[in-house]
C-alpha cells in the first residue's frame, strides 16, 4: 500500500488525503506493521514520551522496542482517531492537524478496554505532489493498563 497520497486536484482533496495519512498510522499500529510504519514515517520526527526520533530506520526500531506484539503478530490494539482538524496551506505545500486518540485493547484474559487516551499534533508537507507526515507528536494524558501493550509502562506512540 501507497504511504502518500498524490497531489490533489482541488483543496478538499488535500484534506482526505491527509485524513488517509492519519488513518493510514492506526492502521499500522494496529497490524504491528513496524517497516510500514518507518516507511510512512520516512520523512518525520516522531515525538512521545522519550527522545524524538527522525528516520524510517529509527522509527521502525522505536515501535520494534516499544511495542508488545502478540502470537497473531499484532498488538491486539484498535487505534481509534477523532475530533480531526486539518488546517491546510495551499500556497507552501504545507498542513497541520490535531486530533484524539483512543486506544482499545483485548486479550484472551483481557476484556475489551480503552488503555490510553491523548493527542496527535502533526505536521505535514507535499513534496512531488503527494502528502508526506513531517512530525508526528504524541500526548497520551490518560493512561490504563498499557501493560500488554507497551515494553515500557507509560511510553507514548
Amino acid at each position: 500500500m501507497s504511504t502518500s497520497t498524490r497531489m490533489p486536484a482541488d483543496p478538499a482533496s488535500s484534506y482526505r488525503a491527509i485524513e488517509n495519512l492519519i488513518a493510514r498510522y492506526a492502521e499500522l499500529v494496529d497490524d504491528g506493521d513496524f517497516a510500514g510504519l518507518g516507511a510512512l514515517l520516512a520523512d518525520a520526527t516522531f515525538t512521545g514520551s522519550s527522545e524524538p526520533v527522525s528516520g524510517r530506520d529509527a522509527i521502525e526500531k522505536m515501535f520494534q522496542d516499544t511495542v508488545i506484539l502478540h502470537e497473531d503478530g499484532t498488538p491486539r490494539t484498535q487505534h481509534v482517531t477523532t475530533n480531526v482538524a486539518i488546517e491546510v496551506d495551499e500556497q507552501t505545500n504545507s498542513a497541520v492537524s490535531r486530533s484524539y486518540v483512543t486506544v482499545l485493547q483485548a486479550l484472551p484474559d483481557l476484556p475489551l478496554q480503552p488503555i490510553a487516551g491523548g493527542r496527535y499534533h502533526d505536521r505535514f508537507e507535499r513534496r512531488a505532489g503527494q502528502w508526506r507526515f513531517m512530525e508526528r507528536q504524541v500526548r497520551i494524558n490518560l493512561a490504563g493498563d498499557v501493560r500488554r501493550h507497551l515494553r515500557q509502562a507509560g511510553a507514548q506512540r
